[in-house]
């Protein structure tokens, strides 16, 4: 048995690692692909690039080990039955499950590598590629500038909008908007042009943004703190000239790592810390939030008895409604609104209503402001939730896929790389998209975090325990002899052949 079990792991060892490879390289070219505009033509060394894309692979491994483990185990086994060697060995006495042992040890050993990989190599990698990508924008200018968003240059306090890039080196800019701030961080400067261009030397420290054809605003502090009025300036200009000191950034040091707080650069621990501290600093704003609207509403003041008092104190109580002492009864019992209403004149009620309606759109206003801040950082929440539970999702996926693709690999009896590859494929797509549409519904908050990482493995988990029954079996996947006989498969024809009798009847 020792000389089968090393026969069947060594094929399977070379299926897994040729398919590792092709698959690595082909998700590696897609990279590319991807970032071919941030790359290419930029002046950037081949050093760089090359560092870029290795501290990007392990990212695609959580995308390329599921598929690898599957395509493998349906290619091993597929092999065995079409060569007629998995019969001999059923005729040995050797069923399919103890032919898998072999594989299964290593597929658990397998298992344990990878979350340790996803726990460890993974943060590190995203944590390396981030800070890469990010430092090579501060060195090239014309990379952090993005079409059609508002984006930083530098440390020089500009935010600049384009809405294309083209020409050498994307140094052409068209349609330009700058926001320049002070050094309180007062957004008073506005700059529009319809063109631009960067001007910059390798020998050079400074980086020129040539305007043209553009009008230039600031906004002018008025003297009065109280004046309702805010006076700016405007100038017309056909060139303008923006001078940034990149002294610092040509000496940046494209390794140096200062953003690691984001959920894919986090271990497990990190994670668990960093769930619970957002969890209670969400509590903390949503209740602040809570307790300032429900104080703005006034209800706070309800069911309550206040005796007769000066227009000073019955300001208090957020009316800003001057009324005169004998106006006000002797005792004003609040239990309602209808008994605040009622302490005052008609034209009064009138104000009070006024005030009201005011209040309350000022409240739906503030609310619908808060909701984007307040989803922003639930998501952020669910993100790392949702990151923990990936890290053991991905190592039992892989345990799971090997027992879908194994016993259907035995059942197609096909080795190779063609139909494999293919059921492999379909298999895994809809494993991915399945994991892709929930991931993104738990990110929203539609669905628990742990429900969107694991649903793909559980819709999985039926069908690697349906084809290994089967396969042990010696049965196909389905028996179409025993489909046509079933009885629920003979009402459903025999009531397609009623309602065809009936329409015929019918038209006779």
């Amino acid at each position: 048995m020792k000389i089968l079990d090393r026969y069947i792991l060594a094929r399977f060892l070379f299926n897994f690692t040729s398919s590792f490879v092709i698959l690595m390289f082909i998700f590696v070219f897609q990279t590319i692909w991807m970032f071919i505009d941030e790359l290419a033509g930029k002046g950037l060394d081949l050093v760089i690039i090359g560092k870029f894309l290795f501290y990007f692979m392990p990212n695609l491994v959580p995308q390329v080990l599921p598929l690898t483990v599957l395509l493998a185990s349906i290619m091993t086994f597929g092999a065995l039955a079409e060569n007629y060697e998995f019969a001999a060995m059923k005729a040995s006495g050797i069923s399919l499950q103890r032919a898998m042992k072999p594989l299964i040890i290593f597929i658990l050993f397998l298992a344990v590598g990878t979350f340790f990989f996803a726990n460890n190599v993974i943060p590190a990698a995203e944590y390396k590629s981030y800070n890469l990508r990010r430092n090579i924008a501060k060195v090239k200018p014309a990379l952090a500038i993005t079409e059609g968003v508002f984006s930083d240059i530098g440390e020089s306090n500009m935010n600049i909008k384009v809405d294309d890039k083209y020409g050498e080196d994307d140094r052409m800019l068209k349609s330009i908007i700058i926001h320049k701030r002070n050094n309180s961080g007062d957004n008073i400067n506005v700059i529009k042009a319809k063109e631009g261009e960067l001007v910059s030397s390798e020998k050079s420290d400074i980086l020129q943004l040539v305007l043209k054809d553009g009008n230039y605003y600031e906004d002018i502090k008025p003297k009065n703190n109280r004046s309702t009025n805010y006076p700016h300036a405007k100038a017309h200009f056909e060139t303008y000239t923006i001078n940034v000191d990149l002294s610092e950034l040509n000496n940046e040091d494209l390794e140096e790592g200062d953003v690691n707080n984001t959920h894919k650069m986090l271990t497990v621990p990190e994670l668990r810390k960093a769930i619970d501290s957002l969890k209670d600093q969400n509590n903390k704003i949503i209740t602040k939030f809570g307790d300032n609207i429900y104080k703005r509403s006034g209800i706070i003041y309800l069911n309550k008895s206040v005796n007769a008092a000066p227009v000073e104190e019955k300001d208090s109580l957020n009316l800003n409604i001057s009324l005169p002492k004998e106006e006000i009864k002797d005792t004003v019992a609040i239990n309602s609104v209808e008994d605040i209403v009622n302490q005052y004149e008609d034209y009064r009620r009138v104000q009070l209503f006024e005030y009201a309606l005011n209040n309350i759109s000022n409240s739906v206003t503030t609310i619908s402001n808060k909701k984007f801040d307040l989803n922003r950082r639930n998501k952020i929440y669910m993100l790392h939730r949702i990151a923990i539970n990936d890290k053991f999702a991905l190592a039992l996926g892989c345990i799971i896929l090997f027992f879908v693709g194994a016993p259907l690999g035995a059942i197609i009896r096909k080795g190779g790389i063609g139909l494999p590859m293919v059921v492999a494929i379909l298999l895994f797509l809809a494993y991915h998209f399945i994991g892709i549409f929930a991931k993104n519904y738990a990110e929203d908050g539609s669905i628990p975090p742990f429900v969107g990482s694991w649903l793909a493995t559980a819709i999985m988990l039926p069908l690697g325990i349906l084809f290994t029954r089967r396969a042990t079996a010696d049965k196909a996947v389905m028996s179409m002899d025993r489909l046509f006989s079933n009885k629920i498969f003979l009402k459903i024809v025999g009531f397609f052949n009623a309602t065809k009798n009936f329409f015929k009847k019918d038209t006779a």
